[in-house]
């Protein structure tokens, strides 16, 4: 992704030292959530303090039944500088008290206290008075205030989270075992056992069989959800559901045709996708915007026929058909042809939590932040009106943000612990070891059984490699399917490949020490915080498309895969827009054995509710901008196309900077200006083709973007 080089307003700065913290933290997608909206909370408040029009979330208001009582401060005589001093101050007090108990708490301690140090504050300062009119005294009171309604807020951060009531359905899976587990409830939840526990984030949980994460986080004090739409139900303890979701498919006793029973269908699609994973098969499909993308929310499924229709249960993806052009360069986009297999092992690792393991809800912050610092993007609140400073930017995409990532973890995880659903790793396991459901002539065959496909999922007959040495395999159910961990002895050079598996043995795309998050499937959080990212991107920014019509990500061939060496080439991941990049990472989770489709498109819809509800609140407390910078630029460069030189004809005065990138989003020029003495920037070293020209102030925000011509 492109990583800008413009000076980072304080809110960011706090941002990328949270983010980093989430990186070495217990990858816990509902805490971190937590953490990132109450960051962003105490930033924008800090911010609306001192604008006539904005009203703050927290400060001074009622929320979620507490009252942060606030009695006024005088009027700064620089409004950044207090700004700056009140949000400091509340983000140490309360970052470093959200992360002090955390594995990496080292680092994340020393880099909280270095970026505040830097700044010329004083961690000795603690006093709350802040009727002596000190920023400092307000920073630490509105810091501890959120630190105190965090205790009561219904995450039971006192108990480190802990789950009050719930408890599991099924006994642990031992992954040290390849045992029968045929005798479970395949409906519910299975939790897992391990003898060495790695979360996502790579850090080691010294318990061995991790309990199921925020079952009970549906009663969280919320953003935006509407609690006229919230029910209480009860399934062994009262669940906080704020949508109506149908019922998850329960399997049934089928007794010809297994494939038509909704829950075989959905689980078997799992395994039949691992069969993908195998880079020997050199099947390649197109993975630009042009192949992949551009899938209406109106064709997504909501009934069983449809889901069948809407995924390739043999060949992979989705019904997504993309873009015919690019509508910023009005060019067909450029076909990428790789091989399935390096695509599809890079979506499962990519998506899983973020590259840098900052968990799904931050690495839709690490995007928001690509976005914010691209030379095409003018921070206009849905692209129009005034442009915005970096500080106002970033206070108010990242409260819009931080609270659909918050509420979708209050949303989902209600939904997880009430219907407690099973995951792939016990469903396919659970099926395969019953036997087969697709024909009663045929051995092995039972209601609960696995449905059988020709070349993805069949009988071990005698004369196979996989029958066994007394041929005690022989009529079990095997899987062409990715082999898992234990054909893994060095990740750097090992690749476990695709071949014929005990089914029982059938393992997701994962690490053995994590093979699957500890809790329930139903519904994907991964497709609900991406649609409702992708939602707030939309709205923030006015445009579904990235910008210049496409994001990027390179991976290097043999340098991203976690647990095996891989991809087998170079791949740059390509998205046009949002809701493109939150629907890849909708079917990553199924390619990764994580979820099936079920678990995925109610997430989908849910998502891009919340999403809408959260930008929708967001905009009210904004009101009407009142110290946004005003675009006084009404600049019209010319000639259009160019060849040497190009004029600048605007009404801005004094210095400014001129940029110039190419349409991948390369700085290929670059000059500083006084517009009140030249108004011309010679271009001649530029070769022929479509370059984006970009006009910056001389407070670094960009103040005209317009396509260009070099002939």
């Amino acid at each position: 992704m492109y990583t800008g080089t413009a000076q980072q307003s304080v809110a960011r700065q706090w941002n990328e030292v949270l983010l980093d913290a989430i990186r070495v933290d217990y990858a816990r997608p509902t805490v971190h959530a937590r953490n990132l909206y109450h960051s962003s909370v105490v930033m924008y408040d800090a911010w609306a303090l001192f604008d006539e029009a904005a009203q703050t979330v927290f400060l001074g208001q009622i929320y979620g039944g507490y009252d942060c009582k606030f009695d006024g401060i005088l009027q700064p005589d620089n409004v950044d500088a207090a700004r700056q001093e009140i949000m400091s101050y509340a983000l140490f007090r309360l970052l470093t008290h959200r992360f002090a108990a955390s594995p990496g708490s080292f680092a994340t301690l020393r880099n909280i206290e270095e970026l505040f140090l830097s700044f010329g504050y004083d961690p000795m300062l603690t006093t709350v008075d802040y009727s002596t009119g000190s920023y400092a005294a307000l920073g630490n009171y509105l810091g501890y205030e959120m630190i105190a309604f965090g205790s009561q807020d219904g995450a039971n951060e006192d108990f480190e989270y802990g789950n009050q009531l719930y408890s599991p359905t099924n006994p642990a899976l031992v992954l040290a075992e390849y045992q029968d587990i045929t005798d479970i409830d395949p409906n519910h939840w299975q939790p897992l056992s391990f003898d060495l526990f790695i979360d996502q984030a790579g850090n080691s949980v010294p318990i061995a069989i991790p309990d199921f994460l925020g079952p009970e986080w549906g009663a969280v004090v919320p953003f935006a959800l509407d609690e006229a739409n919230l029910q209480i139900k009860n399934n062994g303890f009262d669940s906080h559901l704020y949508f109506d979701t149908q019922d998850p498919p329960l399997i049934e006793n089928s007794m010809t045709d297994g494939l038509s029973d909704p829950y075989k269908w959905n689980f078997t699609l799992v395994a039949a996708w691992s069969a993908h994973l195998d880079p020997e098969d050199d099947t390649e499909i197109d993975i630009s915007p042009a192949g992949l993308g551009n899938v209406d929310i109106d064709t997504y499924p909501t009934t069983f026929e449809a889901f069948q229709n809407f995924y390739d249960l043999m060949e992979g993806g989705d019904t997504g058909q993309g873009w015919a052009v690019n509508p910023y360069t009005d060019q067909p986009y450029e076909p990428q042809l790789v091989k399935r297999s390096d695509y599809t092992r890079v979506l499962a690792e990519f998506w899983a939590d973020g590259p840098d393991s900052e968990t799904p809800p931050g690495h839709w912050f690490t995007i928001l932040n690509y976005v914010s610092d691209h030379p095409m993007v003018i921070k206009k609140f849905k692209g129009e009106g005034a442009v915005m400073n970096n500080l106002e930017w970033d206070v108010k995409s990242y409260l819009a943000l931080g609270g659909a990532m918050h509420d979708s973890a209050i949303a989902t995880w209600g939904i997880k612990g009430y219907y407690d659903y099973v995951r792939p790793i016990s469903a396919i396991r659970y099926m395969c070891g019953k036997g087969q459901s697709s024909n009663p002539a045929l051995p092995s065959f039972d209601p609960h059984g696995i449905p059988l496909i020709p070349g993805l999922i069949e009988l071990i007959d005698s004369d196979d490699d996989l029958a066994g040495p007394m041929r005690e395999s022989v009529g079990e159910i095997k899987i062409k399917a990715w082999r898992g961990p234990d054909f893994i002895g060095d990740p750097d050079t090992d690749v476990a490949g695709v071949g014929w598996i005990l089914g029982t043995r059938w393992w997701p795309y994962q690490r053995g020490t994590f093979v699957t998050p500890p809790f329930a499937g139903y519904v994907s959080g991964h497709s609900t915080f991406s649609r409702a990212a992708a939602e707030v991107m939309t709205l923030l920014t006015g445009d579904e498309f990235f910008p210049g019509g496409m994001g990027t990500f390179a991976i290097k061939a043999n340098d991203f895969l976690v647990f095996e060496n891989g991809p087998s080439d170079d791949l740059v991941l390509q998205w046009a827009t949002y809701r493109d990049a939150s629907d890849q990472t909708s079917l990553s989770r199924i390619w990764g054995g994580i979820h099936p489709p079920i678990d995925d498109i109610p997430g989908r819809l849910i998502g891009d509710e919340i999403g809408q509800q959260a930008f929708a609140k967001a905009e009210i407390l904004f009101g009407e901008p009142a110290t946004s910078e005003r675009n006084e630029d009404a600049s019209i460069l010319y000639p259009v196309p160019f060849l040497q030189e190009v004029n600048l004809a605007t009404e801005l005065q004094g210095k400014c900077t001129v940029e110039i990138y190419s349409i991948n989003g390369e700085l290929t020029y670059t000059e500083t200006i006084d517009l009140n003495e030249k108004s011309k920037v010679n271009t001649s070293g530029l070769s022929s083709g479509i370059y984006v020209l970009v006009i910056k102030n001389q407070e670094n925000s960009v103040v005209h973007r317009q396509k260009v011509i070099r002939q």
